[in-house]
C-alpha cells in the first residue's frame, strides 16, 4: 500500500485455524493487516475492539455461525463481508447474500481469486465513502441511497420510490456490478420463489429507471443485461 494510505484491517473468521493462518499470510502479502477470530462470538468481540474494514467469514462455525454473525453485524455496520463456505449450492449463496453478504467464495478457494475479491470490495467500500461515515449512505456518481432513512437522491434531488422499488434498488446498489436475474430479485426482495413473474420485475425496473435516470432509454445507472437480468453500473 502506498505511503500515506490508511492501513486496511481485515477480520478473518473460521474455526479452521490453518485456513485463518493461510488467509492471513496472503493478506499480509497484499499489505493488509489480518485480525483473527475462530467463531462468531470472537468475531463480534474483535469488531468491537478494532477498526475493521472488511470481514472474511466462514458459514459453518461453532457457538455462532456465519449467517447469525453476519445478521448481528448488519444491525450496526455496513463493512463489506465475503462469505466462505464448503457449500456451492445456489440456495446457500442466495441465503448468504440476502443476510447481507457482499460476496461469496466456495472452498477450496483459489488464494489469488480471494485476494482479488478482497481488493474489489475494499475499493468499492472506500470509493462509496463508507469509511468514517457510518450513516449507511451509499453513493454511486450522482445517485445516493441511505440504507437507514431509505432516502434516495439523484444529483441532490429527492426521489420517491415505493417500498418494493426501494428494495430492488438497494439490492442492486449494494451489489454494484453484479447481475441479478428476475429470480434472484424475487428471492431477495420477496424472500420467496416465483411469487411474481419476470414481467412484474421488468415493470418495477422500468418505474425505477423513470425516477432515477435523466434519460431512461439510455440509462446511466440501472442496466439490463439481455437474457440474464439487471445490474447497477
Amino acid at each position: 500500500m502506498g505511503g500515506g494510505e490508511k492501513e486496511m484491517n481485515v477480520l478473518v473468521v473460521d474455526d479452521d485455524r490453518e485456513i485463518v493462518d493461510s488467509i492471513s499470510i496472503f493478506l499480509s502479502g497484499e499489505g493488509y493487516k489480518a485480525i483473527k477470530a475462530y467463531d462468531g462470538i470472537e468475531a463480534l468481540d474483535a469488531l468491537s475492539e478494532n477498526e475493521v474494514h472488511l470481514m472474511i467469514l466462514d458459514i459453518m462455525m461453532p457457538k455462532l455461525d456465519g449467517i447469525k454473525t453476519l445478521m448481528k453485524l448488519r444491525e450496526s455496520r455496513n463493512i463489506p463481508v465475503i462469505l466462505l463456505s464448503a457449500k456451492s449450492e445456489d440456495a446457500d449463496k442466495i441465503f448468504g447474500l440476502t443476510a447481507g453478504a457482499d460476496d461469496y467464495v466456495t472452498k477450496p478457494f483459489n488464494p489469488s481469486e480471494l485476494m482479488a475479491r478482497v481488493k474489489s470490495q475494499l475499493r468499492r467500500y472506500t470509493t462509496l465513502g463508507s469509511i468514517g461515515k457510518q450513516n449507511g449512505e451509499i453513493v454511486i456518481d450522482g445517485l445516493s441511497l441511505n440504507t437507514e432513512s431509505k432516502a434516495v437522491k439523484v444529483d441532490g434531488e429527492p426521489v420517491r420510490l415505493t417500498p418494493v422499488e426501494y428494495k430492488i434498488l438497494e439490492l442492486l446498489v449494494r451489489n454494484r456490478g453484479r447481475v441479478f436475474s428476475a429470480e434472484d430479485i424475487y428471492s431477495n426482495v420477496w424472500n420467496e420463489q416465483n411469487v411474481v413473474n419476470d414481467n412484474t420485475i421488468a415493470v418495477h425496473v422500468r418505474h425505477i429507471r423513470e425516477k432515477i435516470e435523466i434519460n431512461p432509454k439510455e440509462p446511466k445507472y440501472l442496466k439490463v443485461v439481455w437474457g440474464i437480468g439487471y445490474k447497477i453500473d
